[in-house]
Order: C-alpha cells, then sequence, then structure tokens
C-alpha cells in the first residue's frame, strides 16, 4: 500500500509565489510508484484547498478563481488517524482522505516559523522538517544570532531593535550604527528570500533603511556589511544524530546583496523587480551560482563543519541551506543564516552531491516518519488526574483551601 503524502505550501506571506513554485517542483519529484501525493494549498487569507488541479501550474494564474473552484478541506484526528475532508453542506458522501505524512514546504512567516509545525504537533501527524523549535529560531534571525554566538560560532558583529524603538530612542541606535561601522546591513529579522533588505553608507541611508526594512518587520537585525566577500551556501541533510552536507555553491550577484529578482527570476528580473512571472523550473535553482563553489580545501572542509554545526545547535531537521559569508581581506569565514526550508529544497546542490530530487523528497518523508517514532517512544503524560482531588466548589489551585 502506498504512503499518503499531503504537501502543504502557499501561505500568508510574502514569499506566497515562491512557496508555490517549491512545492511543484517537491511534488513533481516524488516517486508516485511509492507515495500518493495530495497537494495541500494555503490561501493568502489561510484557507487550506485540495484538489488534483492544484498540480497544475496553470491554475494559480488565477488566485480567485481557484479559491471557487478547487474544494476547501479541513484536518481533524479520527482516533490514530489524521483526517484530511472536503468542508460541504452535504450530510453524507463527504470526501476524506487519511494522510499518513505531511511536508511542509511554507517559505516566511506563518507556515517555516514553527506555525504550521505546531498546529501538525497538536494534531499528531508525522511531519518533515524542522520542528517547532528549529523552525521559529531559525526564521528568526535574533534568536538565531544569539544561539549562534552563545556557542561560539562566528557572525558578524550586528545587533538588533525594534521598529518602535527607534522612532522613541533614534539617536540611541545611530550611535550604534556608527560604532559598527559604515556600511551595514538592515533586514528583517523574520523573513528570508532578500525581501526588505537595504544597505546603508551612512546616517541617511541608515534612516532610509529602517524606516523601508520597518514595513516587514516590527524587529530588525542590523549587521556590519563585508565590502569585499565571497557568500558560499552548503545545504544539510539529516537530524540531530546524523547529517550529511551536500556540495558548496558560490553565489553571483550585482550589487551589495543577492536580490529577490536575482534568485528566482534569473536573468529576467532587475532591481525594481520583473513583470515576468517565474516558470515551474525557477526558484533558487534559477539563480546565478558556481557548483561547486571555488573555494581551497581548507575552507570547504571549514564551511562543512560549521554547518554541521549550525544545523545541530538549532536542533535542525530534514533539508535546510545554510549561507556563508567570506571576508576575502582577511578569510574569515561566517555563518550568516540558515534556511530551514529552502527555495526548491536545495536540490541541486543534492543533485550535484549524488542524491537527485527524487531520492532527496524519499529521505525526508523517511525522516519525518522516524521522528515520529522518536517522539512516540518519550514520556509526555501520567497516568495520574489531580482533578480528582479537587470537589464541586473548588475554585482552583491557587484559591482553594486545604
Amino acid at each position: 500500500m502506498k504512503i499518503k503524502v499531503g504537501v502543504i505550501f502557499g501561505g500568508e506571506s510574502v514569499e506566497h509565489e515562491i512557496s508555490v513554485i517549491t512545492a511543484a517542483q517537491a511534488m513533481a519529484a516524488i516517486d508516485r510508484e511509492k507515495y500518493d501525493v495530495y497537494p495541500i494549498y494555503i490561501s493568502k487569507n489561510r484557507q487550506f484547498y485540495s484538489s488534483d488541479a492544484l498540480l497544475n501550474m496553470d491554475t494559480y494564474k488565477d488566485l480567485a478563481k481557484l479559491e471557487k473552484t478547487v474544494p476547501q478541506v479541513f484536518f481533524y484526528r479520527n482516533k490514530n488517524d489524521f483526517m484530511m475532508a472536503e468542508m460541504t453542506k452535504k450530510l453524507f458522501n463527504n470526501k476524506e482522505i487519511k494522510l499518513d505524512v505531511v511536508l511542509p514546504i511554507m517559505h516566511g512567516t506563518n507556515g517555516e516559523d514553527g506555525s504550521l509545525q505546531g498546529y501538525l504537533e497538536t494534531l499528531k501527524v508525522p511531519y518533515g522538517g524542522s520542528d517547532v523549535y528549529a523552525s521559529a529560531v531559525g526564521q528568526d534571525k535574533v534568536l538565531m544570532k544569539h544561539i549562534l554566538s552563545d556557542y561560539g560560532l562566528p557572525i558578524t558583529p550586528w545587533f538588533w531593535l525594534y521598529s518602535y524603538d527607534f522612532n522613541q530612542s533614534r539617536e540611541k541606535y545611530i550611535q550604534k550604527a556608527e560604532e559598527l561601522g559604515y556600511p551595514v546591513i538592515i533586514k528583517p529579522a523574520c523573513l528570508g528570500s532578500s525581501i526588505g533588505i537595504y544597505t546603508a553608507h551612512n546616517e541617511e541611508e541608515f534612516i532610509h533603511a529602517v524606516n523601508e526594512s520597518s514595513l516587514y518587520d516590527r524587529k530588525l537585525v542590523v549587521e556590519k556589511m563585508i565590502t569585499h566577500l565571497k557568500e558560499v551556501n552548503a545545504s544539510v541533510l539529516g537530524n540531530s544524530a546524523k547529517q550529511r552536507v551536500s556540495v558548496l555553491e558560490e553565489v553571483n550577484k550585482s550589487g551589495d546583496i543577492l536580490s529577490f529578482e536575482q534568485k528566482y527570476m534569473g536573468n529576467g528580473g532587475g532591481k525594481n523587480g520583473s513583470k515576468g512571472t517565474p516558470s515551474k523550473s525557477a526558484g533558487m535553482a534559477s539563480a546565478s551560482r558556481i557548483i561547486p563553489a571555488n573555494i581551497s580545501a581548507e575552507d570547504e572542509a571549514l564551511v562543512k563543519q560549521y554547518a554541521k554545526e549550525t544545523f545541530k545547535v538549532l536542533g535542525s531537521s530534514g533539508v535546510c541551506r545554510i549561507d556563508f559569508m567570506q571576508d576575502m581581506d582577511s578569510g574569515k569565514i561566517y555563518v550568516n543564516e540558515i534556511n530551514s526550508i529552502p527555495g526548491s529544497l536545495a536540490f541541486y546542490l543534492w543533485d550535484k552531491s549524488g542524491i537527485n530530487f527524487t531520492e532527496l523528497m524519499d529521505a525526508l518523508i523517511k525522516l519525518a516518519i522516524d521522528r515520529k517514532r522518536e517522539q512516540e517512544k518519550m514520556v509526555v503524560s501520567f497516568d495520574s488526574n489531580v482533578l480528582t482531588h479537587f470537589g464541586k466548589g473548588a475554585k482552583g489551585a491557587k484559591g482553594a483551601k486545604s
């Protein structure tokens, strides 16, 4: 009997469309001889839809039509089974499907940040990728940097702020930026895909960048910019017990940062955006890159060591991409950030490492099932009920009389 796999994607995020693209790539790669695949689309207003029509990219050209024609679904537990059912006014013959495992393929807020993972934990369904905690710290760059720094992994000099604190104490943060030393990079703490990221070379640009970046997140990260750098990425596959690191990639970019258009529009986009629509083959795989990275064997070994340590200390699982920066003046390598659900699931790195996309999806499904089996061995409750000690007139633990 085939394993029934639900793939969840979309969501209320500025990275909504990129999630659709990554999910389309992943679903196309899943081995249909071993698995039945059920696409589960979350609209921008957080409604769930499922139908084979979602396997066709043309369906997403008119999202309003999609929401009218594709059945809306909901989830529930039936004893030990995780069920998906269509929302309908019919009393009988409602279509129900028992799902064995779920793969969240979400980017950004409300999906990659632990929100969806918490929902799936509540329903006790096996799901792929990082758990609630690892997803949250991987999405929040402030928490992530504190953990990496505490562990001793190298990160660039930085500080963080809330946008409303900046409005009240502007001079304080201008001074901190000056102490850090221009140029600096300002980015939303909880977004990805190079959205809302700005560079500042002076006080005026810093104020403007903070105001613009604040449109995307109330918590911001300010980092010292490395002006002469090489960007190198690695993907890690596994869990806390065992990890494998992919071949490294070197990212080409024009300008101070790799833009959203460079990542997802290839050569078709520019600084001001693109009128084009990403094709099914788009995603991070379309970005300009050198594989393997042009890096010394010694530095490659160090990046892979840092990649494993970052993956483990953040509690990651599944497939992640970890981004690094090398200061070409000093040669020092820094951990930049982790992407717990990377664009295109970083399949292009694994393909160059001897694992094709179908094998990668198979590994993610197996990791999800293995984690659920491990969780079932853990003690999570006790066979006792403290409520039996309280009478009908009990006011609660704090107010009860002994």
